[in-house]
């Protein structure tokens, strides 16, 4: 069974930064297309990043372009997202999601995440 946690999230002021980590056991992570999303309080979770299973292809969502960045590391079966210029509106929950049924390319919808993990709490003071 895919297990899927993460870990980093805090608080922070607006204009800081923050990086968070996940970690996906249970399977063969470089088989794994890797994303990060968020949910706000009252909002529908929505797609921030995503990278595919070789790490050659990055994807974001238009909110994060330019502040945010997504990586990988197979060696150590985790995926990362740096996040930079944080904004009040950044605050949510973030998750990070995992899925080996598909080709080498980013996933971005939720949809196509089989493996979630708990989602850690982002807060971004003003």
């Amino acid at each position: 069974q895919v297990h899927v946690v993460e870990s980093g999230g805090g608080l922070v002021q607006a204009g800081g930064s923050l990086r968070l980590s996940c970690a996906a056991s249970g399977g063969t992570f470089s088989l794994f297309a890797m994303g990060w999303f968020r949910q706000a309080p009252g909002k529908e979770r929505e797609f921030v990043a995503g990278i595919s299973r070789s790490g050659g292809s990055t994807y974001y969502a238009d909110s994060v372009k330019g502040r945010f960045t997504i990586s990988r590391d197979n060696s150590k079966n985790s995926v990362y997202l740096q996040m930079g210029s944080l904004e009040p509106e950044d605050t949510a929950v973030y998750y990070c999601a995992a899925d080996d049924r598909y080709t080498d390319h980013v996933l971005r919808f939720v949809l196509e995440y089989d493996y979630w993990g708990q989602g850690t709490q982002v807060t971004v003071s003003s």
